[in-house]
């Protein structure tokens, strides 16, 4: 592994309780982050005062002043477009003295055995891009518990009838969340656009990418039940479940998005019918942990959140 050190920072745009996002903020520090650009989508006193105070944080309010003096259509109506409108912004203004920028949610966190800095450094020169795939969080127990997605191939379909045997053929690769995962990109570029899972040089998608195998991007889709179903309605209707997404298969073969599978869950089981798919798909239990296992598709990643943040932030509650 190489001497040298990459500096590496990440741009996020935030909406969450203060304890969540002094959680993701401290991670990330411990795990050697050079600079991190967070942009509150809503005010934030709790976490603000302290983010502010620390030398690598940078936060931006995004309130409708914020917003109508950036854009001279002020504030975009979905929070997908203001999420890549700040990454564009940060890649643009904010990385300075940085090698690599990734844009990240709140519920995402890179893990990797060795440090980052060294993995990014050991990339070849050429590499404009790289990008860590996700692993997704089990549900309700102790945090520790990821799995990994079901591998394309000619076994993917008995595979995914063995883990998820109700809904699994409408859930791709046994993910209720993206399988795109995030995207470093070398600074000081002309002409770059952030997406959330893609970035375009020159109107070119994810030139002289990479992928960094080694690198886990820890997905926290549904700490437990109440969360999930407490998220559901928006992400139904605006976010990772929303009507214009693409089917796993075609309709014509009887596909469905997780916006027409949920909606018909709902529609005729009700909330029992919600709880039945989220306890097969994503709740932390022994019996799906034998079975991710079983498929070497189940990761323990210990992320001591509450230890981390602690020590970065002692003053916190």
């Amino acid at each position: 592994m190489s001497e040298r050190l990459s500096r590496w920072g990440i741009v996020a745009t935030i909406k969450a309780p203060a304890i969540d996002i002094l959680n993701w903020a401290a991670y990330h520090l411990e795990a050697g982050a050079h600079r991190l650009c967070i942009y509150l989508d809503a005010p934030c006193p709790d976490a603000q005062d302290l983010l502010e105070q620390h030398s690598k944080i940078r936060v931006f309010e995004c309130d409708d002043a914020s917003w109508a003096h950036r854009r001279k259509k002020g504030r975009p109506d979905n929070h997908q477009s203001r999420q890549t409108l700040n990454a564009t912004r940060a890649y643009r203004r904010q990385t300075s003295g940085l090698d690599w920028l990734i844009h990240m949610d709140v519920d995402e966190f890179l893990w990797s055995d060795a440090p980052l800095s060294h993995i990014l450094a050991d990339l070849p020169e050429t590499a404009f891009c790289a990008r860590a795939y996700p692993i997704e969080a089990l549900a309700g127990g102790d945090g520790t518990a990821f799995k990994a997605r079901i591998p394309r191939g000619p076994e993917t379909g008995a595979t995914t009838a063995r883990l998820y045997p109700t809904f699994g053929e409408h859930v791709l690769g046994g993910f209720l969340s993206h399988l795109q995962g995030k995207i470093f990109v070398r600074p000081r570029q002309e002409a770059v656009q952030y997406r959330i899972h893609n970035v375009f040089r020159d109107g070119q998608e994810n030139p002289e990418q990479v992928i960094l195998p080694q690198v886990d991007l820890c997905h926290c889709h549904a700490r437990d039940w109440d969360s999930w179903i407490g998220h559901f309605r928006y992400r139904l209707e605006k976010g990772s479940y929303r009507p214009e997404l693409k089917p796993l298969r075609p309709r014509s073969k009887g596909g469905l998005n997780l916006h027409e599978l949920l909606t018909m869950i709902e529609s005729d089981h009700g909330l029992d019918g919600l709880r039945s798919f989220f306890e097969e798909i994503c709740a932390d239990t022994p019996d799906l942990r034998a079975r991710l296992a079983q498929e070497d598709l189940l990761r323990l990643r210990d992320l001591q959140l509450e230890a981390k943040r602690k020590k970065v932030f002692p003053d916190f509650g």
